[in-house]
């Protein structure tokens, strides 16, 4: 029996094995891409690109930017075409610089100079009047910004830019796309994303520059991030490059593409690459190449283009440059999610290809890579089912680690070295789950482990997280420990008063009908419950269970309990029940995690200067007006959620200063009149820390009109009276100083 038992545990271990690597080498040879293993290799991918990139700053390039002071300096965007064409005339002629390319489209007409009306006038009403008529031939040259535009084209190094779409769309008939890159058959086409239709540059615009390349990437990966980009798409029956690329053969004085195949004469096996002169610019089979990030934002020179326009800049910064002209500032919405940043000006992608283009320095990931990896995962599976078995649970740990670390080495050898992007989390991934395989029918130990978990936290934390945790690799005690975690409080604003005309049992429900709803809350957003201290909750993420995303479960957690809220007080409100309002303050920090008290009793609880302080932040919100404040720390570890500015402050019991955030809804739920509501509101703050009284009270007094009841206007009006009749002090750092909890 016992024979019989061994054998049927083998061929189960033995089939699910083959099973499991039968899964990955599907996912790597692309026969059916798994979710999962994918995030996993963007996490992975993000990781060696991030601590590999060289982060020197690539003074060949030079970003010419529309930047917030720009903006403030010479007017909201779009500015007329008469500054521009002074801009280019001033970048060649006394800047010299080589070659000036644009980030922006100019899709529409500019009428701002009023030539138009003027036209319409000769035509109609001062048609009989000759002095008018000649004044207005005389003028018209000067009044053609679109012109005057065009001729400050011709004849220079300028590459413009344009957008294209997946989506059918209407395209202006005033726009021209360039000449195609390149005209191939149909079969080659096939490899190339598709575009629907574009936004192009106007046709006269075009016509000067005559070259051009797209800045929109039709080839983001699910999760929003900027990791790859096409270098050649195809509209209709034509070719078109990107804008780096038509930067680069700009500099190289417009050599042509040739496409480079796995077989030089069958298009229909795999394109490998795009020749440039000599080089051979490594693309994979749609013509897509890896993003080379050199660092973080900064990896060039900015030039704010007030300055240039203004002659602030000196001449060696841009002279014989590369200058690519875009947006940096938060309004013009041309930042993007990248490996390493969140927010990444879209001009500097541009920018890191051509660097890379000039350097002839690409990471690839070449078509017989394939059949490397699916090697690599049949072995990893002959080791499981036929090494691992043999070895105790301590020298097969040993192993798995010496594995692990093969697998890690030879990737970032591959990376560092020759250039190659190879999967790293797919065959990593395989060889955990092979050796947890091993593990489970070699030991069968999770049921003790459920048992001791839910002995040991069952009576401090929610059943689901003692099953979650009972699934983790990890250990777990009471033990005392000092971590990373976040904090929340949530209190009922008024308490006192809404308990002195409610008897005790309509108390009890009132306050059960309030917290149980806010518990399941907490724990649905895996927050663990410290303790109910009256009408007030506490609650912490982070602990036992380890959370990488504590703060954002957090803030997703106080947002649901002030939704949940509303209902709430349609509900008591039908039922006689006194109006309820709440407060919730969250914070971030290192705190001290574990089981405290006496000898008689102890719970499971944190403690420290970070648990105090999301306490005191909870207190503030009746001050400002809101129900939700978060601190600093919380805001940066929590990043896809909109917050409005509130203050610096100096809490009760603390001596540094921080500056606290209402937390208003998810990136993905926020209205573009809102998102400029805070754009204006930081020029607010800008200016009140600077001390310009009027002009932040008058910015101040419009955003009073479009929100009446914000009762943080009111707050920030009232102290800049009181400063315009009683400055502060001259080492006034803007800190507001709460002398209560």
């Amino acid at each position: 029996m016992i024979i019989k038992t061994n054998l049927a545990i083998s061929f189960y271990r033995t089939l699910l094995c083959l099973v499991l690597t039968f899964v990955f080498m599907s996912h790597s040879a692309n026969w059916q891409k798994i979710s999962a293993i994918q995030r996993m290799e963007h996490i992975f991918y993000d990781w060696r690109l991030t601590e590999t990139m060289p982060n020197t700053i690539d003074e060949r390039i030079v970003i010419i930017d529309i930047d917030e002071k720009s903006l403030l300096q010479e007017g909201r965007w779009p500015w007329s075409r008469d500054k521009l064409s002074y801009l280019v005339d001033l970048l060649f002629d006394y800047y010299n610089v080589n070659i000036l390319a644009f980030d922006i489209v100019f899709s529409e007409k500019d009428t701002s100079s009023g030539l138009g009306l003027l036209e319409k006038l000769g035509k109609e009403s001062l048609a009989s009047d000759p002095l008018f008529n000649a004044v207005l031939n005389n003028i018209r040259a000067k009044l053609s910004y679109d012109e005057l535009l065009a001729q400050s084209f011709k004849d220079r190094s300028v590459v413009l830019g344009y957008f294209v779409s997946h989506l059918k769309q209407k395209i202006s008939i005033d726009t021209k796309l360039p000449a195609p890159a390149l005209i191939v058959s149909p079969e080659v086409s096939k490899f190339f994303f598709q575009a629907k239709s574009y936004g192009a540059n106007l046709t006269g615009l075009q016509n000067s520059s005559k070259s051009a390349g797209f800045f929109n990437n039709l080839n983001i990966d699910s999760d929003g991030v900027n990791r790859k980009l096409p270098l050649l798409l195809q509209y209709q029956d034509n070719t078109y490059e990107a804008l780096s690329l038509a930067i680069y053969r700009k500099y190289l004085n417009n050599p042509p593409i040739t496409l480079v195949s796995s077989d030089s004469y069958d298009f229909e096996s795999r394109l490998e690459g795009i020749q440039i002169e000599s080089f051979n610019i490594p693309v994979d089979n749609s013509g897509t190449i890896l993003i080379p990030y050199r660092g973080l934002q900064g990896s060039f020179r900015y030039i704010s283009i007030t300055d240039i326009l203004n002659g602030e800049v000196e001449e060696e910064l841009l002279q014989g440059k590369i200058a690519i002209m875009g947006a940096t500032a938060a309004g013009l919405l041309d930042l993007r999610s990248t490996p390493v940043q969140n927010s990444y000006p879209g001009v500097e992608i541009h920018a890191n290809i051509l660097s890379s283009l000039l350097d002839q320095d690409i990471k690839f990931r070449p078509s017989y890579l394939i059949a490397y990896e699916i090697l690599e995962l049949l072995f990893i599976c002959f080791l499981a089912i036929y090494y691992f078995p043999k070895l105790s649970v301590i020298k097969a740990s040993v192993a798995f680690v010496l594995l692990s670390l093969s697998i890690a080495y030879i990737n970032l050898y591959l990376w560092v070295q020759i250039g190659i992007d190879s999967n790293f989390s797919t065959p990593f991934l395989l060889l955990c789950l092979l050796f947890v395989v091993q593990l489970v029918f070699g030991y069968l130990f999770e049921s003790r482990r459920k048992k001791y978990l839910g002995n040991l936290f069952g009576q401090y934390i929610p059943p689901e997280l003692v099953e979650q945790m009972s699934e983790s690799n990890e250990n777990f005690s009471l033990k005392g420990e000092s971590k990373q975690m976040t904090v929340l409080f949530s209190d009922v604003r008024g308490f006192t008063t809404i308990s002195e005309n409610l008897n005790p049992q309509e108390l009890c429900e009132l306050i059960n009908d309030i917290l149980t709803p806010f518990t399941r809350i907490i724990h649905s957003n895996k927050g663990t419950i410290d303790k109910y201290m009256g009408d007030c909750v506490m609650a912490f993420w982070g602990a036992p269970l380890e959370n990488d995303q504590h703060a954002a479960d957090s803030v997703q957690a106080g947002l649901d309990m002030v939704d949940s809220l509303k209902g709430m007080q349609i509900d008591f409100e039908k039922r006689g029940l006194p109006y309820v309002d709440i407060g919730v303050g969250i914070n971030t920090g290192v705190m001290s995690v574990g089981n405290m008290g006496s000898e008689f009793r102890t719970a499971y609880t944190v403690m420290g200067d970070a648990v105090n302080l999301g306490s005191r932040l909870e207190g503030l919100t009746k001050f400002y007006g809101v129900k939700f404040i978060v601190s600093e720390s919380t805001k940066l570890a929590a990043p896809l959620y909109v917050y409005r500015a509130l203050d610096k402050v100096q809490v009760k019991g603390k001596s540094a200063p921080i500056t606290i955030y209402e937390v208003v809804a998810h990136v993905n739920t926020v209205s573009h009149d809102y998102l400029r509501y805070l754009s204006l509101l930081d020029e607010v703050f800008f200016h009140y820390y600077q001390q310009n009284w009027e002009l932040a009270e008058q910015m101040l007094r419009l955003l009073q009109q479009q929100y009446p009841d914000n009762k943080l206007h009111d707050i920030y009006l009232e102290r800049i009276n009181e400063f315009k009749t009683k400055p502060p002090a001259s080492n006034w750092n803007g800190v507001f100083v709460h002398t209560s909890k």
